[in-house]
């Protein structure tokens, strides 16, 4: 127990630490985000409206109040989250006059005066669930929402759980619209989940000069229209459709399957990770059917060179592929020789440098309803967040940003460009020779009954013919019929 003058000091610590004023009255929309204490809170920009150094300021404001924490900055990968945020509390740092340890070998930043830290992690990282579940604390945030999948939600369960001991603990979620409205960020951003929502645009930034002028010079060098949705989601703030920004042409209304068909070949593409993970994808097709389908999907970071060749080895023993194909580079190369030695199978090298044609190949298999996955597969989900970066693309070569990367859409990629379902041929009509001769037969005695008809008729008619004409008169004729129907 404490004493009451312990509790005293250490509430007097506590309420000095609060009392720091950590704030930017110039910047009102960003400082009403800042400020904004609601559990979950989330802030949809623009690009260049100043959401991270909001983050930032919340980060030193609860690392002011609290002693000895340590609280997550969490983006999609580990380099975006350097780039993005540590030069920004540098910044920050200085600026608001907070002196701070700067920590490169792990990325820390910790405030002298409290000891608490600020730690930025890759969503990408190694075991970082697991890193992260071990702590608590009372604040954490996911910046570029719109860069991450399905897992986004799960994640935020976690900070959630990882915050609930305190009780000003804080969920903070922040980003940009992306190419497609859906998904949880979207969601969070229209305020479901629970999410205390702000929203502002660099035009509200006082730090950015000329900010409308920088906007309209830059319509005109791409060409934008006033309704061109790139330009309306990254610089107006605007959540709308944007297939054209997007490199797979994937839609879950068109290639979506709930039931693999029967199949009957199949190929492997493998992409190798050094710095990201490892992924495999199985594609199969009927030698009589011209759809593809991505059958199995495998993606996981840390592998060992052993792990990654018994995953492609157990998927060569199961599905017997006609081939692997893979990305041979860097050490990628070490390990498709292990892999053809155990499985007496060459690994054929992926041709990286008609990449963009086999994009295109793989694009008018997808909008023609020939390929096909899972809605809920990583390569559904990753086909609507990876984007082309139109600001490093020529007329004569597009280039795919580097966030987010998608693995399992290169692995897919790469096995595409093996598959052969666009050689398939109907299959040819069974004849079922003893159904056929049957038929045949009562054919046959079918035309000859009715042709021995045609004939008894054909004869009578000419008796009738020849008697009536030799008849001398009606009374003949007569008889002629009588007789006839006695017979």
């Amino acid at each position: 127990m404490l004493s009451n003058e312990a509790a005293i000091i250490l509430a007097s610590r506590a309420s000095k630490q609060a009392d720091v004023r950590i704030e930017d009255p110039a910047f009102p929309q960003q400082d009403s985000f800042v400020k904004d204490m609601n559990r979950f809170v989330c802030a949809q920009t623009t690009v260049r409206a100043g959401k991270s150094t909001g983050l930032s300021l919340k980060y030193f404001r609860a690392g002011h109040k609290y002693n000895n924490v340590m609280m997550p900055y969490i983006a999609l990968t580990k380099d975006s989250a350097k780039n993005i945020m540590w030069p920004i509390l540098q910044e920050v740092s200085e600026r608001q006059k907070i002196p701070c340890d700067f920590n490169k070998s792990d990325y820390t930043c910790t405030i002298k005066k409290t000891g608490s830290s600020i730690k930025l992690f890759g969503a990408d990282t190694e075991n970082f669930i697991v890193r992260i579940k071990a702590i608590k604390t009372p604040f954490a945030a996911v910046d570029e929402g719109q860069d991450f999948r399905a897992h986004l939600e799960a994640l935020i369960d976690i900070l959630t759980a990882r915050t609930s001991e305190y009780d000003d603990g804080q969920v903070a979620l922040t980003g940009t619209p992306g190419p497609v409205p859906k998904g949880y960020f979207y969601e969070a951003s229209k305020g479901m989940h629970g999410f205390n929502t702000h929203h502002w645009s660099l035009f509200n930034n006082p730090y950015f000069p000329n900010a409308r002028k920088f906007v309209e010079e830059l319509q005109v060098r791409k060409q934008w229209p006033a309704n061109h949705p790139t330009l309306l989601r990254e610089f107006y703030g605007q959540w709308v459709q944007d297939l054209e920004a997007l490199v797979f042409q994937y839609s879950a209304q068109r290639n979506h399957y709930e039931q693999l068909p029967e199949l009957t070949d199949y190929v492997i593409g493998v992409d190798f990770g050094t710095d990201d993970a490892d992924a495999i994808s199985v594609l199969g097709w009927h030698k009589h059917s011209r759809k593809c389908y991505l059958v199995e999907e495998f993606v996981k970071s840390g592998l060992s060179v052993t792990e990654i060749v018994a995953e492609v080895e157990q998927r060569y023993r199961r599905f017997n592929p006609l081939k692997i194909v893979a990305d041979t580079g860097a050490n990628g190369k070490k390990i498709a020789l292990e892999i053809t030695k155990r499985t007496g199978v060459p690994v054929h090298a992926a041709e990286k440098q008609r990449k963009i044609e086999h994009i295109t190949w793989l694009n008018d298999a997808l909008r023609t309803n020939l390929f096909y996955a899972r809605s809920n597969s990583r390569f559904a989900q990753d086909c609507s967040v990876v984007e082309w970066d139109y600001d490093k693309s020529t007329s004569d070569k597009l280039v795919i940003k580097d966030e987010p990367h998608s693995d399992i859409c290169d692995a897919v990629l790469y096995a595409y460009t093996e598959a052969l379902h666009w050689l398939s041929e109907p299959a040819p009509v069974k004849l079922n020779i003893r159904e056929q001769w049957s038929q045949y037969s009562k054919n046959m005695a079918d035309e000859a009954i009715e042709n021995t008809i045609k004939r008894q008729q054909a004869e009578e008619a000419g008796e009738d013919y020849e008697a009536t004409m030799m008849a001398n008169d009606e009374n003949e004729v007569l008889r002629h019929y009588l007789n006839k129907r006695k017979r």
